[in-house]
C-alpha cells in the first residue's frame, strides 16, 4: 500500500510531506487507518535535537487515534472497524524486573511493532517516532498499542489520550499520586502542564496554583481547574507560590517545561516533604542549580520523573476517556486548531509560539 506521512530524512532537512509504502502488519500487530493526530512538542524535540537518537529517515508524529484496517497473525485485543487509540508505551508483562516484580507502570521493555514503512522514493526503512509514526495516513503498532477507546469520543479529543493528555493527567494520577485535599503547582501551562492541572483536580487537590509567563496560558489554567494563577514573568515565581500558601509551599509540583530551570523552581516551591515531579523532557546537556543541602535534604524534599504519565494504556486510555465523556474532564476545551497533513511542518515550526493549547491533524 502506497499512502503519505511526514518524513524527517536527514538532519539538516525540514520535515516534508512524502509518499510511503507499508508492508502488511506481522503476528501481533495492527494497521490503523490514522484519523486524527495532535501536533506534540516531543516531535519537535526529535527535529530540534537532530533526530533525538533515532535513524533516519524518521516518520514523525506519535499521539494519534483512527480506525483499525487490517489484524496479524495473534491479534485477539482488536479487530477491523474498532476505534482505537495509539499509545506509544505498553507494558512487557513479564519481561523486564518492573513487570516481573508487578510494576508494570515503570516497565522498561515496552513492546513495539518491527519497523514496516518505507519511503517510496527509495525503499529506505522508516523510524517511526515513539513507535508510532502518526503523521501519516497509516501506522503499524503493536496491539498492545491500540487501545479501544468508546466511539463516542470525537477522534479529535480521543488522539490527546495518545501522549499529551495522559502525560500531564497521569502524572497527577499515577507517576506522583496527589492526595485529596492537598496542595499543587504546575510549573508551565501548555497541553500538557494543563493536563497535569485537570488530573489534579480529578484527582481532589484543594489548592492548585498554575506558574506561566503567559496571561493566556494562565487563563486557560484558571478555566480548567486552577485555583490560582502566578505570572513567573512578574517576579519570582517561588516567592509568590510560598506567599499564597502562606509560606509553607505546595506538597506536589510539577514541572511541565523543558528549560531546567523549571525543575529547579518546583523543587523550591515544595513543603516539607513535598514531591517534585519532572514532566517535561529537557534538553540535553543542561544542569540543575540546586543545593542538596538547602534545596533537598533540609525540606526532605523528593524528586521524581515520569515517561508518559507512567500510564498502561489499555487500562488508563479506557478510564480517561469515559471521565471525559462524563464531563470530569474537559477534553475538547484543549482542541484549537485542526490542520491538514500538509500543514504539519509549518505547525511543528509554531510550537513555540505559545498560542492556543493543542494542534490537531486530521487525516
Amino acid at each position: 500500500m502506497t499512502t503519505r506521512g511526514v518524513v524527517y530524512a536527514e538532519p539538516d532537512a525540514r520535515p516534508a510531506v512524502e509518499e510511503i509504502t507499508l508492508d502488511p502488519p506481522g503476528p501481533h500487530e495492527v494497521q490503523v487507518r490514522v484519523e486524527a493526530c495532535g501536533v506534540c512538542h516531543s516531535d519537535l524535540h526529535v527535529v530540534e535535537t537532530r533526530g533525538w537518537g533515532l535513524r533516519f529517515p524518521i516518520l514523525l508524529g506519535h499521539e494519534g487515534a483512527g480506525i483499525v484496517e487490517e489484524v496479524g497473525e495473534g491479534v485477539t485485543t482488536v479487530a477491523p472497524g474498532d476505534r482505537v487509540v495509539i499509545a506509544w508505551r505498553a507494558p512487557c508483562g513479564d519481561a523486564c524486573p518492573a513487570c516481573l516484580r508487578g510494576d508494570p507502570r515503570r516497565c522498561s521493555n515496552n513492546l513495539r511493532a518491527r519497523r514496516r514503512l518505507h519511503r517510496a522514493s527509495d525503499g529506505a526503512l522508516l523510524a517511526p517516532v515513539l513507535r508510532c509514526g502518526c503523521f501519516a495516513d497509516r501506522a503499524i503498532v503493536h496491539e498492545a498499542c491500540a487501545v479501544k477507546v468508546p466511539e463516542e469520543l470525537p477522534v479529535e479529543q480521543a488522539c490527546l489520550l495518545a501522549c499529551g493528555f495522559s502525560t500531564g493527567a497521569g502524572a497527577a494520577l499515577w507517576a506522583t499520586r496527589v492526595r485529596p485535599g492537598s496542595s499543587v503547582a504546575v510549573i508551565g501551562c501548555g497541553g500538557v502542564g494543563l493536563a497535569v492541572v485537570q488530573g489534579a483536580q480529578l484527582a481532589g487537590a484543594e489548592r492548585i496554583v498554575a506558574v506561566d509567563v503567559q496571561p493566556q496560558k494562565l487563563a486557560y489554567a484558571l478555566e480548567l481547574g486552577a485555583t490560582d494563577a502566578v505570572d513567573a514573568s512578574s517576579g519570582d515565581a517561588v516567592a509568590q507560590v510560598r506567599e499564597l500558601t502562606g509560606g509553607a509551599g505546595v506538597e506536589f509540583s510539577f514541572s511541565a517545561i523543558g528549560a531546567p530551570g523549571g525543575l529547579v523552581d518546583a523543587v523550591r516551591m515544595c513543603a516539607y516533604a513535598g514531591t517534585a515531579t519532572l514532566v517535561g523532557i529537557p534538553p540535553p546537556g543542561v544542569t540543575l542549580d540546586l543545593d542538596p543541602e538547602t534545596d533537598l535534604f533540609g525540606p526532605k524534599v523528593a524528586i521524581a520523573v515520569t515517561h508518559g504519565g507512567d500510564t498502561i494504556p489499555q487500562e488508563d486510555f479506557p478510564f480517561l476517556a469515559r471521565e471525559a465523556l462524563a464531563g470530569r474532564l474537559d477534553l475538547a476545551r484543549f482542541v484549537t486548531a485542526e490542520i491538514g497533513l500538509d500543514e504539519v511542518p509549518q505547525a511543528l515550526d509554531d510550537l513555540n509560539a505559545a498560542q492556543g493549547i493543542r494542534t490537531v491533524v486530521r487525516l
